[in-house]
Formats: C-alpha cells, structure tokens, sequence
C-alpha cells in the first residue's frame, strides 16, 4: 500500500455561494443556524467529520460572508460566476485544490444543514484510491455529501455546467459509485424556501 492510500488527504469543500433567490435573495451562507452563519456550521461539520484541508466556495454576497462568518483555517474561493449555477461552484472548488496534493474531495453543500460530520465521516471512510466515487445514499437515493478522488477532478470539472453540479458525470458512471447509506445518521433536506427556514435552528 502506497502512504497516500493509507493515510488520504481528503479535503472538504463546501459550496455556499447560492444567492437564496426563493428565500428573497439572503445568501445561505449568512442564513442563521445555532447562532451562528451557516457557513461556519457546515465547515465545522467537514472538519468533525475528517476533512482536511478545507476550502470554501463564496459568491453571493461574498464580501459580507467573509466579514461576518468566521473562515478561519479555510481556503477561500470566490466565484464571479455563482449565478451560473452549482457547476461553476463545483468547477472553481476543484480548480482550488489542483496541485495541492489532496487525494480527493469530499463536496458538501451549505444548505443542507440536516447533514452532520457522522455522515461525512462515512463517506470519506468510503475512499479507497484516487479514482474514488462514492456518495451518500439516503433509502437508497443517492445524495451528498459526495467523494470524488482526484484522478476523476478534470472529467467532473468539464461536465459540471448549470445547476447540475456533478449529476450528469455520476450519471455516466452510475456503476463506479460506492454509495453509503445514511438515512439513519442524516437528512438530506434543503433550505430553499421561506417554508424551509424552520428547519434551522
């Protein structure tokens, strides 16, 4: 066994650039969870979960993220193109981490604040190479947080335009992924709606 397959570098990488256009335009990022910004909630959850180093994606209102949510230890990525949809997030969180060495990323996204560090540390438990697919599965639907292993960053990065962030790539490779169940540790809701703030606490 190689060091790296023994000891993985398994970076988090949280996409919390979302303008919150169905929440009236409040970025989730700074939306209000325990007391503190989303953000800071979901970056703790990749670092309880095993996650490191951490990166972090910004778009709406990054100025404000940055000044008002506690990024510190983090590598922060702003994307001028957030508008475009997750896929630029996705593109611009995999273009950070080219070079550095990681032999995956574990991509979480913020506002999905049902997802805690004990289903991140199960997926990234699912890493066994750094041609590694692997998502969490809740009854069997497959759903983040999601693996992917270096060797597979330029193929995902190509085919992630629009809103659809990696979904078609792990379509086309349905059959290398390992999913991991976790309905019973996780929810996989999102806060998307007015309706959707009482979730957060």
């Amino acid at each position: 066994m190689s060091p790296t397959s023994e000891n993985p570098v398994i970076a988090g990488v949280l996409l919390a650039a979302g303008g919150g256009r169905r929440l009236g335009g409040r970025p989730k990022a700074l939306l209000p969870h325990r007391g503190r910004p989303l953000v800071e909630y979901a970056l703790r959850v990749l670092r309880d979960g095993g996650c490191g180093p951490l990166h972090v994606v910004l778009g709406a209102a990054a100025e404000d993220v940055r000044a008002r949510a506690d990024l510190t230890g983090c590598v922060v990525t702003d994307n001028p193109e957030w508008e475009q949809g997750m896929g630029s997030s996705l593109r611009a969180g995999l273009g950070a981490l080219a070079g550095t060495g990681a032999d995956a990323a574990l991509v979480l996204l913020v506002d999905q604040p049902g997802i805690g560090a004990q289903a991140v540390a199960r997926v990234r438990s699912a890493y066994r190479a750094r041609s590694s697919l692997a998502a969490a599965s809740y009854d069997g639907e497959r759903g983040h947080p999601v693996l992917f292993g270096a060797d597979r960053w330029a193929d995902i990065a190509e085919a992630a335009v629009g809103d659809q962030g990696a979904r078609a790539y792990l379509r086309a490779h349905r059959d290398a992924i390992t999913l991991v169940e976790c309905s019973d540790v996780a929810q996989a809701y999102d806060i998307d709606t007015p309706e959707d703030l009482t979730r957060l606490e």
